[in-house]
């Protein structure tokens, strides 16, 4: 009897788990969990195990008197030494509040420039729609330094005067020019964009019959924005702001830039001697994440819905702004996105055909003659003033640096995209299933790992392996960095699909593979498509990432940051130009080839 009843409990089990096979999200879900735990938490482990590590020539080593083993005194030294205000306080104050505050500015900036395009008949959403995404395809620390560029003066900073000292006589204060304010402006502007395409591409898909009826019962617009269409981009806000602050916490050129003392920046002075404490640093940025992740998990339980897509209407109700607001609103918004899309690129341009870096004489001067293009055209090496260096069009090194920003771009974003797609379409399927939160949860941590900790962990891996100054390394690293972006705007797209469409075509032994392909992904093709475009264009710009995994020449960005620690401002800006180009070309294809664009994904015509 006891052999027949473990035979039957057996049975019962393998039937259980055949039966939770047979679902294609249950078996992503098994698969992903396996593989994103072993590639995130491996990492973390050995980031935290370092903070304990005595190396040869470390400070640790000094204090202990022994040069292998563990130790507490990193932890010791950091958290109570006679330093430790102006190696972590003063730093994790700083990186806070600039965390806290780019979140909330690119949230407010990015969030109503999105409601503004998709929900209101505000003139000229085309061309607005295409300028606002400018500031998150350039790199972040070009923003900081035409901010430099615009407000320096030789009675503040010291050094030469910026363009409002120079033209206006005027000297701006120093926390106007450097510190705090113009990290947070600057981080606010270079991801609202990011706030703009997730939060747009949700209120661009919002079902408009649930303003409808509070519009026949009479509710005032305010609460009708509050009570109804605010809580259903709710998911879109909250993965806006994780993702805009742990960006933020962990950023590094905008606050080297504008000299402002941060977790990020102390990570990268406290140098080799001081490795553990900087790992240190780097687990306290995880930290930081990992509670807002916490935060974002209390407020989006599995019990809450945020389904908008169903199979009933889905049109789109305008909201009347009225006459005036209709063009004086954009009229203000087509002067802010000049300063913070279109003169950065007149100054981009406008570097690379100036005889001498940051001379802008010729202005005041009225000498117009005095512009160059050798910094495009020359063909040769026998320049001295172009360093030994050919134009930027003859210039084999920029463009192979470009062929590999290009190559690992697009396979770090198919690669990236593709598995988010899986996990936010698995995920958003099993909601309440407590597996799915934790491999929901795994996709988005790599994004708490700070960016230099994970390009020290992948060169160590790299090297061990043979990989180090491959483009492989670069991909799987910007694969495993990026895959947050595609999960999170897959997740947000998904949660709004009714599963009745899914189920409908399940009852029509439709396969997985065509349900996917011929419906789900039609539906929130705009979502989805930022899932591909958001990794591709980061790992574009990326700099901190790929710095320690290749050499300067391999990759555009880090080709660009070796002409500006060279003073070779105009190639520098140069690349920028052809970052800048290459994104909108891009844009432009994809928008040709599929009806779907990058801006046009959350709305403007």
């Amino acid at each position: 009897m006891n052999e027949y009843v473990k035979k039957q409990n057996i049975r019962v089990i393998w039937t259980k788990i055949r039966t939770f096979f047979q679902k294609p999200d249950h078996v992503i879900l098994v698969i992903f969990g396996i593989l994103l735990s072993f590639v995130t938490i491996v990492p973390m482990i050995t980031l935290l195990n370092d903070t304990f590590i005595i190396r040869p020539g470390s400070y640790a080593q000094f204090i202990t008197g022994r040069s292998s083993g563990y130790t507490m005194v990193n932890w010791k030294d950091l958290f109570f030494g006679e330093a430790s205000r102006m190696n972590l306080y003063r730093p994790m104050l700083n990186s806070i509040l600039l965390a806290v505050f780019s979140s909330l500015g690119a949230i407010l900036f990015g969030g109503t420039f999105a409601y503004l395009v998709t929900r209101t008949n505000m003139a000229f959403k085309k061309y607005l729609s295409a300028i606002f995404i400018f500031p998150y395809i350039m790199p972040q620390w070009t923003l900081a330094v035409i901010w430099q560029n615009l407000f320096k003066s030789n009675g503040v900073t010291g050094g030469s005067d910026g363009l409002f000292s120079t033209f206006f006589n005027l000297d701006m204060p120093l926390w106007w020019v450097e510190g705090l304010f113009p990290s947070i402006v600057i981080l606010s502007i270079h991801y609202a964009p990011f706030a703009y395409i997730l939060i747009g591409s949700i209120f661009r898909n919002m079902d408009s019959n649930l303003e409808e009826a509070a519009i026949i019962m009479d509710t005032p617009k305010p609460k009708m924005f509050f009570k109804i269409t605010l809580p259903m981009v709710y998911p879109a806000i909250l993965s806006t702001v994780l993702l805009v602050f742990a960006s933020a916490m962990g950023s590094y050129p905008v606050p080297h830039y504008l000299k402002l003392e941060t977790l990020a920046t102390r990570y990268v002075s406290l140098g080799v001697r001081r490795a553990g404490q900087n790992s240190i640093l780097g687990v306290l940025m995880m930290i930081f994440g990992v509670l807002i992740l916490i935060v974002n998990h209390r407020n989006t339980k599995s019990r809450k819905s945020y389904t908008t897509v169903t199979g009933k209407s889905g049109q789109i109700s305008l909201t009347n702004i009225g006459k005036f607001f209709k063009y004086a609103i954009p009229a203000v918004l087509i002067v802010i996105t000049f300063f913070t899309s279109i003169y950065p690129i007149l100054s981009f341009a406008l570097e690379t055909f100036l005889p001498n870096p940051g001379d802008y004489s010729f202005i005041t001067q009225g000498n117009f003659k005095s512009l160059t293009t050798k910094w495009w055209v020359h063909n040769s090496m026998e320049e001295a003033g172009l360093y030994g260096q050919m134009g930027i069009l003859y210039n084999k090194t920029i463009w192979n640096g470009f062929k590999g920003t290009v190559i690992v771009s697009g396979l770090a974003a198919l690669f990236a995209g593709t598995i988010g797609l899986l996990i936010g379409y698995s995920v958003s399927r099993n909601r309440r299933s407590k597996f799915a939160l934790y491999v929901n949860n795994m996709a988005f941590l790599p994004y708490l790992l700070p960016a230099l900790a994970v390009g020290i962990a992948f060169f160590t891996f790299g090297s061990a392996l043979g990989i180090y100054d491959t483009y492989l390394l670069v991909v799987i690293a910007g694969t495993f960095k990026y895959i947050p972006f595609a999960s999170r705007s897959s997740l947000n797209s998904m949660m709004q699909i009714s599963s009745e469409i899914e189920e409908s075509a399940m009852i029509l032994g439709i396969p997985w593979r065509k349900r996917m392909t011929r419906i789900i992904i039609p539906i929130q093709k705009s979502a989805i498509l930022s899932g591909f475009l958001l990794p591709f264009i980061t790992s574009v710009r990326e700099l901190t990432l790929f710095m320690l995994l290749v050499n300067q020449t391999r990759l555009s960005t880090t080709l660009l940051s070796y002409y500006d620690e060279m003073g070779l401002y105009a190639f520098s800006s140069g690349i920028n130009l052809i970052i800048i180009v290459f994104i909108l070309i891009l844009n432009f294809v994809i928008n040709k080839l599929t009806g779907a664009s990058l801006d046009k994904g959350v709305g403007g015509k």
